[in-house]
């Protein structure tokens, strides 16, 4: 079996579009909330989101290429174009070895919306644009990467819900793991646009803290109103520990365990045997004890129900050791698709450079919160392995350990 590393990551963040200004931000606990004054004129309940900057891919990308690539896939470009160049893969590279790509990607709403607008307006098909069926895809991410940077290696798109891609980053641990692929390209991005949450708003999931944005989501927090929609991409380059050595790339870290479960529950509404099983998997599948772990990135979106059956998951999973938890998305909202990718590397700059961030507006544990240790400001800490959960509606878990190298 093969020891997996990782070599390479990219982000486009709310929090920044360098690994440099993202780190910053979540040392600093800057967050990238505001409030929409366009979902609110548009009929929102609530108009929080973060603000997502939109990439100017013209002078990167020809026109006609540009064209099959929605907003998701534009922040996976800038992502994997950011994490080859932080692997030292070029080119030449790629179109000399087979190299691979999986991605997380559950929804392309607007570019859908905009194709299927215009069929209705002009009562033609061909009003949809020759770009329409590309843009529209599921899979819009890895066929426009791979077929823009010329992959050869498998191309694969993991499609569930907000563990799309953590599931992707764990499929391809296996298959360089079992020697099937060398070098893969994982990651997840989500729309950052209002037409890709419109439903989810509908459903009173957000947070109506308008007052205060950037203290609107709250994980874990008694107080907690719901979720805060974000979006983006991130990009991890994972290689087989002798293919990396072979090439003379520098290791960032190593992935030594995946664990994953489905709830078989309420479609919407999660349960804690799932997730504990799926951290005890994890753990087990890496011969790992508890006490191994320095850090828990949670998947903790804001929300009464998720934060509550997680944070009693890795109290039952942890039992009498407190190990630290905190999660992002109270600096990001809620990544969706992106998330398990995303926060991967924002545990990876955390190890690397020596801190945790704090889980900003943690203010008061409720009777389930309580069970964890939520560090609620930016500590200096050393720490050599983490933990990242990322869960997703119909019950999906996945669970990544990591550690430093």
């Amino acid at each position: 079996m093969n020891r997996v590393v990782i070599t390479g990551m990219g982000i486009w963040s709310c929090l920044g579009q360098t690994l440099d200004e993202v780190r910053d931000s979540l040392y600093t606990g800057r967050s990238g909330i505001v409030l929409s004054a366009e979902r609110k004129e548009a009929g929102f309940r609530s108009g929080l989101c973060a603000n997502v900057p939109k990439p100017d891919l013209k002078k990167l990308i020809p026109r006609n290429l540009r064209m099959f690539m929605p907003e998701e896939a534009q922040y996976a470009y800038m992502a994997t174009l950011q994490a080859l160049d932080h692997a030292k893969i070029d080119q030449d590279f790629l179109d000399a070895h087979e190299v691979g790509i999986i991605y997380g990607n559950d929804s392309v709403a607007e570019a859908t919306m905009a194709a299927l607008d215009k069929f209705r307006e002009f009562r033609d098909t061909a009003a949809c644009g020759s770009g329409a069926i590309f843009q529209s895809m599921n899979s819009t991410v890895t066929m426009n990467l791979a077929c823009l940077f010329r992959l050869r290696g498998i191309n694969l798109t993991a499609s569930a819900a907000c563990a799309s891609s953590s599931l992707a980053i764990g499929n391809a641990y296996l298959l360089i793991k079992n020697g099937l692929q060398d070098c893969i390209i994982c990651g997840g991005a989500q729309e950052a646009n209002m037409y890709s949450v419109a439903s989810f708003d509908g459903i009173q999931a957000f947070s109506l803290r308008e007052d205060n944005p950037t203290q609107a989501s709250r994980p874990f927090d008694r107080d907690r109103d719901g979720l805060v929609p974000g979006g983006g991409a991130a990009t991890v380059i994972l290689e087989s520990y002798d293919h990396a050595v072979k090439r003379g790339a520098t290791i960032l870290g190593e992935i030594v365990s995946w664990g994953f479960s489905g709830n078989g529950d309420h479609i919407s509404t999660p349960n804690v045997a799932g997730p504990t099983r799926s951290l005890e998997l994890a753990l087990k599948n890496g011969g790992i004890l508890p006490q191994q772990i320095g850090y828990v990135n949670a998947h903790a979106t804001s929300t009464k129900a998720g934060d509550g059956r997680e944070a009693l998951a890795i109290a039952q999973t942890f039992g009498d050791y407190r190990v630290p938890v905190t999660s992002t998305k109270s600096q990001t909202g809620h990544e969706m698709w992106m998330a398990g990718a995303s926060e991967l590397i924002y545990s990876m700059l955390m190890m690397k450079n020596g801190f945790i961030a704090g889980n900003t507006g943690f203010e008061n544990p409720d009777e389930e919160t309580a069970k964890v240790n939520v560090v609620p400001e930016t500590r200096e800490a050393h720490f050599d392995m983490f933990l990242s959960n990322s869960f997703g509606f119909g019950g999906t878990n996945s669970t990544l350990i990591v550690k430093n190298i």
